[in-house]
């Protein structure tokens, strides 16, 4: 397959969504437990967060989904541990702390099963680092402000 620059697809960001089996109770998770801001329902439900919109998409009755699941949310959180605290107070099982080359995490569940990912970032001095290190390229061309 060859690219060429005049059919480069333009692509804009919609909304991450996730299947559920009962939309009471997911919504009462992701507004009342985690805290995001419903901002729209219909016959889905939307949620915002930082400009980001969530959805949560009722799956038709005799569904699956299809796939293996891998896809997760992830929210960055200031102090993991504090975090944790919160989410099991609130009756959230989550999984021990991992950490990793640029931050630590831990996992939690859904009402529906979903995987969900809280993320600290380890101290880093600027923007670059962080893109650099997820991303694998180098922007140390960057201007930082």
């Amino acid at each position: 397959m060859h690219s060429s620059s005049s059919s480069k697809l333009k692509l804009s960001f919609d909304t991450v969504f996730y299947y559920v089996t009962d939309m009471d109770t997911s919504i009462a998770f992701y507004r009342d437990t985690l805290g995001l801001p419903l901002v729209a329902q219909d016959y889905v439900a939307r949620f915002d967060l930082d400009g980001v919109v969530i959805e949560l998409v009722p799956l038709p009755p005799g569904s699956v989904v299809p796939g293996s699941g891998n896809a997760r949310l992830c929210f960055s959180v200031a102090n993991l541990e504090e975090t944790l605290e919160k989410m099991h107070a609130r009756g959230v099982a989550t999984g021990k702390i991992k950490e990793k080359k640029d931050g630590r995490m831990a996992f939690f569940r859904d009402p529906d099963g979903n995987e969900l990912c809280l993320w600290q970032y380890t101290e880093v001095e600027d923007v670059r680092e962080i893109v650099n290190s997820v991303s694998g390229a180098n922007f140390d061309h960057w201007q930082v402000n």
